[in-house]
């Protein structure tokens, strides 16, 4: 396993980490408590560090069982969660609120459902653009007095609005969605987290599941699975003659990983991270054998020409 630091920062991750999305009920269909929780001590085993959750993901539920999962094993983990939206309202079960109020209430909930008194990194789900970015980052700082975390960052934010972050507190990373279908993050969040001193975090490596290599044109998803509407944060890359054009590009990948004696699975992870903007790629997994698979990407030291060459069959 290789290790990075975010940035110019002194907080230190695995560059792959454990991605919660899929812990949290009612996101990514079903799944069994027990073999998640051997899939998190296998990863910590494996020498990830990184746990990234969400008060969201399962409404709270997928907290708990990450809580529930580290207990005793909570000093050998980065743990990282996200607050800031809301789901009491059955008008709008998802709403963005990063008012200092809202945000304390959240802390201290996340807290208790992850039975831990304090989070190494604690993130801003989505930009609360009714506000100034100044009063969340002013209640960042105030939680960091606290000693309730260690680190603050953002996640989705563009760069204006990092820019409007970092004028009142030294957010150290922004997690954004980046895989080889989506390329956005390298046009500007990258370049303005390296010049920052700031470390990327990779949400989505996997493609969603579309990297994995498993799914065919016969592939459907379950009722509570998101990607049921075959979009992904605004790319229709599981839908109708996209989606069948994207498997046909995965099974070009096949053939590249094949060469390399790794699975496309491994590849893309490896992709991900071989662009240093990343301090850490996530992987959402249930399962400990598909975290000892990707525990191996991190030994793929990919060569600029490999990275280019693996991107062009994608883009091209």
């Amino acid at each position: 396993m290789q290790y990075r630091t975010f940035g110019d920062s002194d907080l230190e991750t695995s560059v792959i980490g454990f991605g919660g999305w899929p812990m949290g009920r009612g996101h990514y269909g079903s799944f069994d408590d027990a073999e998640v929780l051997r899939a998190i001590d296998a990863s910590i085993d494996l020498g990830v560090t990184l746990f990234d959750t969400a008060a969201v993901y399962g409404w709270g539920e997928g907290e708990r069982l990450l809580g529930r999962a580290l207990q005793g094993r909570r000093d050998k983990v980065v743990l990282v969660s996200k607050g800031g939206r809301q789901w009491h309202d059955p008008d709008n079960p998802q709403l963005r609120d990063s008012s200092n109020e809202a945000l304390t209430k959240g802390l201290d909930e996340s807290l208790e459902r992850l039975q831990t008194d304090y989070l190494d990194l604690y993130l801003i789900h989505w930009p609360d653009e009714s506000r100034p970015m100044s009063e969340p980052m002013e209640a960042f700082a105030e939680f960091q007095r606290q000693g309730k975390i260690r680190y603050g960052g953002v996640s989705n934010f563009s760069v204006h609005q990092m820019s409007d972050c970092r004028d009142t507190f030294p957010i150290v990373t922004n997690q954004v969605g980046y895989h080889l279908f989506d390329f956005r993050p390298e046009e500007s969040v990258f370049p303005f987290c390296t010049q920052r001193g700031m470390g990327a975090m990779a949400y989505g490596s996997l493609a969603h599941g579309l990297l994995t290599g498993t799914m065919t044109p016969d592939t459907t998803f379950e009722e509570d699975d998101w990607r049921r509407s075959l979009m992904a944060f605004g790319q229709p890359i599981f839908k109708g003659a996209t989606f069948l054009q994207n498997l046909k590009k995965v099974e070009a990948l096949k053939a590249i990983a094949s060469e390399k004696g790794m699975t496309v699975a491994q590849l893309a992870l490896a992709w991900v991270v071989s662009n240093r903007a990343v301090s850490v790629a996530l992987v959402g997994t249930r399962r400990a054998a598909e975290m000892e698979e990707n525990a191996i990407a991190a030994d793929w030291v990919m060569s600029d020409q490999e990275r280019e060459d693996i991107r062009a069959v994608v883009a091209g």
